[in-house]
């Protein structure tokens, strides 16, 4: 039976570094990143190339935008640690790609696309460590996509969190379980 972990918290806020950190730990030096970026243009190839430029020979690298579920599922077999990095880009993904005109569609299809990345690091003999940004300590945004993708990311996180083990929020490079917390109160 597999584990979830999910770390969280606002742009640039150590998520990634962490995770990767935490998943090194729990591999015992080698784990799979599946990364979740499309590259359009430059400034999306400088974040990609920045978080590549942290892995080492230690990691074996699966690019999934689609069906990531495949990819946490054969990583499962050979490795004791998965990264899949990120949630909020892989919900992009999803949005920039689905019909836009039918909320019901959305979310039902959310739903099942990340019960699918659930069942799949569940099933697996491996922690799946998921990344996700905060989407909901900000203002309500002006747009109808931007709305949409900030309540299908905060979905997501529940969803993810509701299954996790551990539960961390990052904030200026500093993690803290808040899984953990939630319980003594």
């Amino acid at each position: 039976m597999g584990k979830i972990i999910l770390v969280t918290g606002g742009a640039r806020s150590g998520k990634s570094s962490f995770a990767e950190k935490l998943a090194l730990k729990i591999g015992n030096g080698r784990a799979v990143y599946i990364a979740t970026a499309q590259v359009f243009d430059d400034e999306m190839n400088f974040r990609v190339k920045l978080h590549q430029s942290r892995r080492g020979d230690n990691w074996r690298t699966f690019e999934a935008p689609f069906a990531a579920e495949e990819k946490i599922s054969e990583a499962g077999k050979n490795f004791n640690a998965i990264l899949f990095d990120c949630v909020t880009i892989y919900v992009s993904n999803f949005l920039c790609a689905a019909e836009l005109d039918d909320e019901k569609f959305l979310y039902d299809n959310l739903r099942e696309l990340i019960q699918k990345l659930i069942d799949a690091a569940l099933n697996s003999d491996a922690t799946t460590i998921f990344v996700s940004n905060e989407v909901g300590f900000g203002i309500v945004p002006e747009n109808k996509l931007a709305r949409r993708f900030r309540d299908l990311a905060g979905l997501a996180n529940q969803m993810l969190a509701a299954h996790a083990d551990k539960v961390f929020l990052t904030v200026a490079g500093i993690a803290v379980d808040i899984k953990n917390l939630a319980k003594k109160i």
